[in-house]
């Protein structure tokens, strides 16, 4: 049976977990910087990588405290290797590399993406190669055929922002305060989705890609007429992004190779709204719809770890660089527009 120490600092959580080959998470513990973000209504990145150099070590050792272990008993260690904002990159990839330089482990570099992408087939052992990915989060919104570990094929991306972005930038509009994608989808439930003429970009168009800075902008206009409750432009909001996020997903379904499930995973896949829709997608196409469960949605090092797991006896060196962009599927054709999500 294999074990891996996982740690993830690519944002704004600082995480360690403890993952076994048969799926087994022994220990996980995040330390949440919300409080030290909230004034700011976002991330701030030199704020972020702070809190990740304090807080890492001592996560470390009770996590492993937690499952009555030391660092010898592990097979490996996984850390986050990007992407994300590099000096929280930085933090737990330099951390994860003094660990395993002392412990005489192997060091296993993941893609956070990855980590995301492979998340699901921890908590579902049923969920087999190929699946087709929809991949939502603060940082990226995209469709990709997974094809095995390390097998990523992109089919569709957003040309401007991440749909979990523009669920922030909707909260802060709304005076909603930090995290925004929990709070706009509180209070959109007091809402009517239908009061607020909201824009659907792309939608049911040829291109396969999303584009969201239009409805965050619309969204903007909403607030700023004084004409509609809070409530309303938040459940507009979010019907608007599902009704974008099915019919690109739909369209991605029947061009692709026939997959074995519908899969949704990042932080905006704990989106329950967005989760009921992508199932009833799923059943159009006779497909089982897999989601992870919502303490693997957000940023983790459980998913880390796995991704470990998956990827046990592919060793990185001592010397591997932390990197701020790291695509999935390096030879995807470039999106129109901006493209930077890729």
């Amino acid at each position: 049976m294999g074990l891996v120490l996982g740690i993830e600092s690519s944002c704004d959580e600082t995480a360690a977990a403890l993952v076994t080959s048969d799926r087994r998470i022994l220990a996980q513990r995040i330390a949440s910087q919300d409080d030290e973000h909230r004034p700011y209504g976002g991330v701030v990145p030199e704020i972020a990588a702070r809190a990740h150099s304090e807080r890492l070590t001592p996560l470390i050792a009770a996590t492993l405290a937690d499952a009555g272990l030391g660092l010898d008993a592990v097979d490996a260690i996984a850390a986050t290797a990007g992407p994300g904002l590099i000096g929280g990159v930085m933090v737990g990839l330099v951390t994860a590399k003094a660990l395993a330089l002392a412990a005489h482990k192997p060091l296993i570099a993941i893609n956070h993406l990855e980590g995301h992408a492979l998340s699901p087939r921890l908590a579902d052992p049923e969920l087999q190669f190929p699946y087709l990915l929809l991949l939502v989060s603060g940082g990226h919104c995209q469709i990709l055929m997974v094809e095995g570990v390390g097998r990523y094929r992109r089919l569709a991306t957003t040309i401007d922002d991440a749909l979990g972005e523009a669920f922030d930038k909707t909260a802060k509009i709304l005076g909603l305060g930090y995290p925004g994608g929990p709070a706009v989808e509180r209070l959109a439930r007091a809402g009517n989705a239908k009061a607020v003429a909201l824009p659907r970009p792309l939608l049911g168009t040829a291109e396969p890609h999303f584009s969201f800075a239009g409805l965050k902008s619309a969204v903007l206009r909403a607030k700023q007429t004084a004409l509609h409750a809070d409530a309303d432009i938040a459940a507009a909001f979010q019907q608007a992004a599902i009704d974008c996020v099915i019919d690109r997903s739909r369209r991605a379904l029947q061009s692709a190779d026939m997959p074995t499930a519908l899969v949704v995973a990042g932080g905006v896949a704990a989106n329950q709204a967005m989760r009921r829709a992508l199932e009833a997608l799923a059943g159009e196409f006779g497909l089982p719809f897999v989601a992870p469960p919502l303490a693997l949605c957000t940023d983790n090092a459980a998913m880390i770890a796995w991704a470990g797991i998956e990827r046990l006896g592919q060793n990185d060196p001592l010397d591997c660089a932390a990197r701020p962009r790291w695509p999935l599927d390096p030879d995807a054709a470039p999106a129109r527009g901006a493209g930077v999500k890729a």
